[in-house]
């Protein structure tokens, strides 16, 4: 294990420094200032590593090809940086992947349609970039999905009906985004853990989706500044959170 994170280190990590770390399991230089490229050569060395932590540096440009050969990587992070583009291809050949953290940078282009082989994926973070089109048809793969963090990015399109899988979220965070469809038709009672749910700031319309309020476990409820309309239903005090403490944002 290697952990220089929370010092003021900076430079390049030389290529050279991992040549004799073969059996390195975790990787931490988190809230440092170093820069240059993200070394993702370092899978070429340390084949069995689980975590890798590069966020809160100065790193820029794209990740290169490289952490596809990490086969037992668990944990990647890399937020608050300049780092452009989206993921590189062969990371979905990192299928033991579980946590995915790229936030507050400037990452670009679309979601992958192969995201969905990394199906241990528990946490995806990819919120404040500019990647943009449509979540994947068939995300509903992802069943081990716990949260999906995607606000403030240039994403459009519905939610689409795979996702209604992903049983096991927690939170859903899609703010600030270009979403659209008819809310209410989303069936959002199979989501039985969901806690958070934030959709405002898109372009959804249709009436307070009702299957909300089979939702027990939920403590915030976020659908300002779109298009939807009507009535909320006494329903929604049937939800287990106290009502002094569940969060409702519609206006």
């Amino acid at each position: 294990m290697v952990d220089l994170s929370s010092n003021h280190f900076d430079g390049e990590i030389p290529f050279a420094f991992f040549q004799q770390l073969w059996n390195l399991i975790s990787f931490n230089v988190s809230n440092n200032t170093f820069n240059g490229s993200i070394p993702s050569s370092i899978c070429l060395h340390s084949s069995s590593i689980r975590l890798l932590d590069f966020s809160f540096n100065k790193f820029s440009g794209s990740i290169s090809r490289g952490l596809g050969m990490c086969s037992k990587l668990q944990i990647f992070h890399a937020g608050k940086k300049n780092l452009s583009r989206l993921l590189p291809n062969d990371i979905y050949n990192a299928t033991a992947l579980q946590e995915i953290s790229m936030a507050h940078n400037s990452l670009y282009g679309v979601v992958d349609d192969r995201i969905v082989n990394l199906t241990n994926l528990i946490i995806l973070d990819l919120n404040s970039n500019q990647p943009s089109g449509i979540i994947p048809s068939n995300i509903g793969k992802l069943s081990s999905l716990k949260f999906m963090i995607l606000h403030t990015n240039n994403l459009a399109g519905s939610l689409p009906q795979s996702f209604l899988n992903c049983t096991n979220l927690i939170e859903l965070n899609l703010p600030f985004n270009n979403f659209e469809g008819v809310i209410s038709m989303f069936n959002f009672s199979k989501f039985v853990h969901l806690s958070k749910i934030d959709l405002q700031r898109n372009y959804f319309t249709g009436s307070f989706p009702v299957s909300l309020y089979s939702c027990k476990s939920l403590r915030a409820i976020r659908l300002s500044f779109n298009g939807i309309e009507g009535q909320i239903q006494p329903e929604i005090l049937s939800l287990n959170s106290c009502p002094s403490s569940l969060l409702v944002e519609l206006d």
